[in-house]
């Protein structure tokens, strides 16, 4: 989760929001969708354990059309451009960096990072998960001690309001707060990073509820933590339009030298985000590989078990993106389709429920407060996408052609292909 998002977002959601409550309410609002939501995974993931994520799940909930649309999306945006964003971001926080010393071809450095985690991810179990390991342990500990040393060494702190003043109840409910939701919700994508390996996993119905939600949780402070930090350290003047928040925030806080080094450090951190992406997304390929048999090479592994034509194809979609998009209509577009599809799923725990009723088994989970988890995802969500069709119709478009795309090519499939049913609900 922790990457592209909350180390770029800051500066395009002052652009309209100038209330630092209001700001720090985006990420507590943005994170409470995706808990909501993880809760409510954690169930499907546990009684539907197979990876694939939504794939999976709305094949099995719904109809195998609109797990085919969903897998489309994922083969076609949901992982490749995420991951062309981290890349392109790690490049721009590099360059940032060490402008005054060397300079940095911004796209080099992002075809190179996905060229190399491509390549490992490629290779086996062991070393795809020891390189996400390593670099997300990593990446925790240093924000933590970004943010101390942010908070203790500032010498002169902004004000950082976090009770609600005059007109912040007015942006709370505006168009400008729904559309920065986009920006928040996917700094949030990848809590459900854990459903689309869930059949790698060992005990998965145990294992993947409890990273789920424990992961979220974790995020959701280390994301106030983080931007609150950023708006104690710089005036948001500095900070409005600019994509290296970190950057700026260092130079301000350590001078030029910590500034380098600072920069280096974060520019790291989205390694993890890269390496993420890149383990999590074939896996979606893979299983439509086997499901389908027009797509039966994406399934093929190697001796060590892993779907390396899959992830080869994830690589060089991932390149495709860096090499002809720009950042910002990338995130939004994005951003969009995967709330759609996340929505989708959510809302099926309720035609699981119908179905199939409540798992009483011992050890089985059960979401939390339910059906408030859900209800309360599916609000935050159709709120903001209805938002972004009606302010930004352009991506929202470009969204319709691309499920409509991946409905037409499920027929064609269909035709040419034999799906290999896989077994059913849990009664």
């Amino acid at each position: 989760m922790v990457g592209t998002g909350v180390f770029t977002s800051l500066g395009y959601q002052i652009i309209d929001i100038k209330s630092t409550f209001v700001l720090l309410m985006l990420w507590l609002v943005g994170g409470i969708a995706a808990l909501c939501g993880a809760l409510t995974y954690a169930e499907l993931a546990s009684r539907l354990p197979r990876s694939g994520g939504e794939y999976n799940f709305l094949s099995q909930l719904y109809h195998p059309s609109l797990g085919f649309v969903s897998g489309w999306v994922s083969l076609t945006v949901g992982f490749a451009a995420p991951t062309a964003l981290a890349a392109m971001t790690f490049a721009a926080y590099l360059d940032s960096s060490v402008s005054h010393l060397v300079s940095v071809n911004r796209m080099t450095a992002a075809l190179a990072l996905v060229a190399v985690v491509t390549y490992v991810h490629g290779r086996n179990h062991k070393a795809s998960g020891g390189l996400q390991n390593w670099f997300t342990v990593l990446k925790v500990l240093l924000i933590v001690g970004f943010v101390t040393l942010v908070g203790t060494t500032v010498e002169a702190p902004q004000t950082v309001n976090l009770l609600p003043t005059d007109g912040d109840g007015t942006l709370l409910l505006s168009s400008a707060f729904a559309i920065s939701l986009i920006y928040v919700n996917y700094a949030y994508t990848g809590w459900n990073s854990a459903t689309y390996i869930a059949g790698e996993v060992e005990n998965p119905s145990k294992s993947v509820p409890l990273v789920l939600i424990g992961g979220t949780a974790v995020v959701i402070l280390l994301y106030l933590a983080l931007n609150a930090a950023f708006l104690y350290a710089v005036p948001m003047a500095e900070l409005e339009g600019r994509l290296e928040i970190g950057v700026i925030v260092a130079q301000q806080t350590f001078g030029s030298t910590g500034a380098l080094v600072m920069g280096g450090v974060l520019s790291l951190l989205l390694v993890s985000t890269v390496s993420a992406m890149l383990m999590a997304g074939p896996r979606v390929l893979q299983v439509m590989g086997e499901d389908f048999r027009l797509f039966r090479r994406l399934a093929l592994r190697n001796a060590s078990g892993v779907p390396r034509t899959a992830v080869y194809t994830q690589g060089g979609l991932t390149i495709l993106f860096i090499v002809t998009s720009t950042f910002e209509s990338v995130l939004v577009f994005s951003g969009f389709i995967l709330g759609l599809s996340s929505l989708a799923t959510v809302l099926g725990v309720f035609v699981l429920r119908y179905r199939c009723g409540v798992d009483r088994q011992a050890g089985s989970y059960r979401t939390w407060l339910f059906p408030l988890p859900p209800l309360i995802y599916s609000a935050i969500m159709i709120w903001t996408l209805s938002f972004i069709a009606f302010n930004r119709p352009q991506e929202a478009a470009i969204a319709a052609i691309i499920i409509g795309l991946g409905f037409i090519s499920y027929l064609l499939t269909e035709k040419y292909s034999a799906i290999e049913r896989k077994p059913v609900l849990k009664q």
